[in-house]
């Protein structure tokens, strides 16, 4: 069977990367942290992530933004881990249908791999199809507005087309989520300039030959990784 990709955005999203709003901001990752840290704030972390949890409708863009950025300094942040869910996953796609009982064995595991990692595009996605599959209404909203957040969060950081202008990402997975929502295909290259992602993107009507995404969080992680 063919894995679902990612393509409910393309129902929210303009049809081209250039048809975005212009006001976009880059993540200010010091600011971030201070607000996410403070008790009183409204972006306190652990209230916003319990809201987020809950799929609470009512955060604001700026909210998803301290949500989504603000989970690089969580101790559970670790964007190059690989959750062993994620082979139970590739087995149920290699099946030629689905029944039921693929589809509940589907919504458990991309469950565990979200408890591992929250913001996980392509668990979303998977549960998102096997919920709609299995009518599933409650949770199928649930995790699409989750989901709506996170690319609300990464779609505000810039459009991706200059260094100047790149998408700010906490995990290269979702570079290239991105590239699918936006209906672009991958090019097949991918190279790191500095802290910048560049990959390619395959003949498109836009004229891009790439997209740009500032990976900072992950090779700071990365770069901890090595200093223990």
């Amino acid at each position: 069977m063919r894995q679902p990709i990612i393509l409910l955005f393309l129902l929210v999203l303009s049809s081209s990367l250039f048809a975005q709003d212009n006001n976009t901001e880059a993540p200010n990752y010091k600011k971030i942290e201070k607000a996410i840290k403070k008790k009183k704030s409204e972006y306190y972390y652990p209230t916003l992530f319990a809201r987020f949890q809950e799929g609470d409708s009512s955060l604001t863009l700026e909210e998803k933004r301290h949500l989504y950025y603000g989970y690089t300094f969580e101790s559970a942040y670790s964007p190059y881990s690989r959750s062993d869910y994620e082979d139970s996953l590739r087995s149920i796609f290699e099946k030629e249908e689905l029944d039921v009982l693929d589809y509940q064995r589907l919504i458990n595991f991309t469950d565990s791999i979200l408890a591992e990692d929250p913001f996980h595009l392509d668990a979303m996605n998977y549960q998102l199809y096997a919920s709609e599959e299995l009518g599933y209404i409650e949770s199928f909203n649930r995790r699409l507005f989750q989901l709506r957040g996170i690319i609300d969060a990464l779609m505000s950081s810039g459009n991706g087309a200059s260094r100047e202008e790149a998408f700010y990402v906490i995990n290269t997975s979702h570079e290239y989520a991105l590239i699918d929502i936006l209906g672009f295909r991958f090019g097949g290259s991918q190279s790191l300039r500095d802290h910048y992602d560049y990959l390619t993107l395959a003949e498109n009507e836009a004229g891009l030959e790439g997209l740009w995404f500032d990976v900072s969080p992950c090779l700071e992680s990365l770069s901890g990784m090595f200093d223990k």
